[in-house]
């Protein structure tokens, strides 16, 4: 299984503004936790996993609130990376086997994001292995899918499953892409015209907060019984 996760906490939330003005985008808070605590909660049930996150928008304050917690913070300094960009970056403390990705923006409510993950984890079949969610149990994003599914569970871009921010992806292909500061979508159309990108379907409800007006339908989703 992956050995590592990464954290993408770098961005400088520009939807998010005004509540980005005084602090990045991970740390504000819902239901009374910093987004970025929500994601660490996805690799419960999980072993030790060595985990870094990158930083470069108020990069002080996700290393302070990440202080004691085992987390690495990686600063990307002068420029930010982006997510394919930041990971790249991050390779030589995350190490040269599958990494566990995560994005720092969402909530979940249902198992733990990156066990259902594992579960559809297959090394020899797949590069990467993306955790999608329907559209009628996702919240806070507008549209009919980002990913379509063929019948083996590869993927292509297309109506069908919104993805949700987590991901397991071998990271050879990176050294292909010119950078230094690129997209993951770069990393996935290499492992797309290979075949050998696939999705997971996720089995509980969760919610893209990527704008102020979402952390309201964050909290109620997160009280959403029986889920």
């Amino acid at each position: 299984m992956p050995a590592a996760l990464m954290l993408f906490a770098a961005g400088f939330g520009t939807r998010m503004r005004p509540l980005t003005d005084s602090r990045p985008k991970p740390l504000i808070p819902v239901a009374g936790r910093a987004l970025i605590d929500h994601a660490r909660d996805q690799a419960a049930g999980l072993p030790s996993l060595v985990t870094v996150a990158n930083a470069h928008y108020m990069a002080d304050q996700v290393e302070g609130h990440l202080a004691g917690t085992g987390v690495t913070v990686n600063r990307e300094s002068p420029d930010i990376l982006d997510t394919g960009g930041g990971l790249l970056n991050a390779l030589p403390l995350l190490g040269n086997g599958p990494v566990f990705c995560l994005n720092t923006d969402a909530v979940w409510a249902g198992p733990p994001a990156l066990k259902v993950l594992l579960e559809g984890w297959d090394p020899e079949r797949m590069d990467g292995l993306l955790l999608c969610v329907s559209p009628d149990n996702s919240r806070g994003h507008p549209g009919t899918g980002d990913f379509t599914l063929d019948a083996e569970g590869r993927v292509t871009p297309g109506a069908g499953l919104n993805y949700t921010g987590a991901q397991i992806l071998k990271t050879d292909l990176l050294s292909e892409i010119e950078g230094p500061a690129f997209s993951v979508w770069k990393l996935w159309e290499r492992m797309i015209a290979r075949k050998r990108l696939f999705a997971q379907p996720y089995p509980g409800l969760w919610c893209d907060v990527g704008r102020p007006e979402n952390i309201a339908e964050a909290e109620a989703m997160l009280n959403t019984p029986d889920v």
